[in-house]
């Protein structure tokens, strides 16, 4: 397995959001919370150097919220990141349509959205091969601001299902 054709897909839901009165649920914005542990998740990307080149965000304001804060921290390293209203309330197929129409040239991908199709995209992507404690904790939670790391060798265009190892799980939190 040569490096240079690993993918890699980083699947982000988005960080704690409020719950305003008379607000649409497309216009949620983070709570306190949400806008301090965001730019933990881009912290702990850059330490692990799980850098992306490419972006998708749901087009909700919560969405874009917890990606600039992400890419806040990535700094010069950040991709300019792509809205896509298909993806805010989309099923995990939904999203795996979007993820399919990725160049190639695209290394690592990050996709910032919401529950469930976040947690149900992962698990249908999961390969036997996971890393088991990643997939546990995968399986059975998805809080806010969690991020799952997969690795392919497969295009964008031909993932489908079990065919992406999931090798981190991991819920940046502040103390």
């Amino acid at each position: 397995m040569s490096e240079h054709h690993l993918r890699r897909l980083v699947i982000m839901r988005h960080a704690k959001a409020d719950w305003p009165g008379g607000v649409a649920d497309h216009e949620r914005p983070l709570e306190e919370r949400g806008h301090r542990e965001a730019p933990l998740a881009g912290r702990w990307l850059l330490k692990h150097n799980i850098v992306p080149d490419f972006i998708l965000c749901s087009s909700a304001l919560r969405t874009r919220q917890t990606c600039t804060w992400v890419c806040s921290e990535l700094g010069d390293k950040a991709p300019t990141p792509k809205l896509e209203d298909g993806l805010y309330a989309a099923s995990a197929l939904r999203m795996l349509t979007v993820i399919n129409h990725v160049p190639d040239t695209v290394t690592t991908l990050m996709l910032i959205s919401h529950l469930p199709g976040v947690q149900d995209l992962a698990m249908h992507l999961a390969s036997r091969d996971s890393d088991h404690d990643a997939y546990m904790d995968a399986a059975t939670r998805y809080p806010t601001n969690a991020l799952a790391v997969l690795e392919t060798e497969k295009s964008w265009a031909e993932l489908d299902g079990q065919d992406a190892r999931i090798t981190r799980f991991k819920v940046p939190r502040a103390h």
